[in-house]
């Protein structure tokens, strides 16, 4: 059978998942349906926001479903409809078995990691966080339970030192989508060989998942060692972000602030973590254990975003005090 040939029903929603479907679409492959996610309210006039998906797959003139619930009787209709030989999940959402076991060919989802490591909603977060100087992408055939079905390719990715999770995701992005490609090649042409992911954990190796992140979770542990506090913020930025708090020394007025863009310099000294560097116009360092956290871009409550020489110049950072409360993550 010729991949070209194959009826293809894709899923996802976000900017990651533009990328493989373009792949597909600008490569004659036969997208027959395309599932994203529901409108969703945004900003504050609560307009109706389209997924990243949905906005390419209209101007690509492509069928789309939008399921508020993906067991109702309705959109498995519509989704049978469609005829599909295979489905491809890209960052999308857990699907029910009646809709995974619906193609023939079966339904296969694009992973952001070397699986069996970091299962879970942010893998690329996860793998920064935790200092990884290496990941990649998978893909694999889904089963009843999250990320554990059968792999069919995998490439490793390296992380450079300085990336975040912004660049990341763009090269693991562009890489996803070729891979997802060479899955389709590979299914059609009936030379799909498997592995289960069981197979790849041997002796003490130790499985790291990747948990969703939440606004609570991102807050900033100053005390432990530098390098992991760097690793944590370049882990979350720029989504969801790495925040603390400023405390004023003369009031009891508290500002949230998120951290983005840092540097990790290693340093002997003699200040208390958290203690302040700065000549109040260039740079501006927290000091750690190990060294300095250097912020380069900054964003207070309720402003845009800005590079820490603008921020000195219109905020006196003599007055706060950072907060020391520990992270709920690290």
């Amino acid at each position: 059978m010729k991949a070209k040939d194959i009826r293809i029903v894709y899923m996802g929603t976000p900017d990651f998942a533009v990328a493989p479907l373009k792949e597909l679409v600008e490569n004659n492959y036969n997208v027959v349906g395309v599932i994203t996610a529901a409108d969703k309210p945004a900003g504050r006039g609560k307009n109706l926001r389209e997924s990243a998906v949905k906005i390419y797959a209209k101007e690509q003139g492509l069928t789309v479903l939008q399921p508020d619930k993906l067991k109702e009787a309705d959109f498995n209709n519509n989704l049978a409809d469609l005829k599909p030989d295979l489905q491809i999940v890209v960052a999308f959402r857990m699907l029910p078995e009646i809709v995974w076991q619906l193609p023939r060919l079966g339904t296969f989802n694009l992973h952001a990691s070397l699986l069996p490591q970091y299962r879970g909603a942010a893998p690329i977060n996860w793998a920064i966080i935790n200092g990884e100087k290496k990941t990649g992408i998978t893909t694999f055939l889904i089963d009843k339970k999250i990320d554990t079905g059968r792999i069919i390719l995998q490439n490793e990715i390296e992380i450079a030192k300085d990336d975040n999770v912004e660049n990341l995701h763009d090269k693991m992005m562009q890489k996803g989508a070729k891979l997802i490609a060479e899955t389709v090649n590979l299914i059609a042409k009936g030379d799909v060989v498997t592995k289960q992911q069981k197979e790849l954990v041997a002796g003490d190796l130790i499985l790291k998942p990747a948990p969703k992140i939440f606004k609570n979770d991102c807050k900033i542990n100053w005390h432990i060692e530098g390098k992991k506090t760097y690793n944590f913020i370049r882990g979350l930025s720029p989504y969801p972000a790495a925040w603390t708090v400023f405390q004023s020394m003369n009031s009891d007025k508290i500002l949230t602030v998120k951290i983005f863009d840092t540097e990790w310099v290693t340093s002997e000294h003699e200040l208390l973590t958290t203690d302040i560097d700065s000549d109040k116009k260039t740079y501006f360092n927290v000091a750690v254990p190990g060294g300095f956290i250097s912020i380069k871009s900054i964003q207070l409550e309720g402003k845009k975003r800005m590079k820490i020489a603008d921020f000195l110049r219109g905020f006196d950072i003599e007055a706060y005090l950072i907060d020391p409360k520990p992270s709920c993550l690290l």
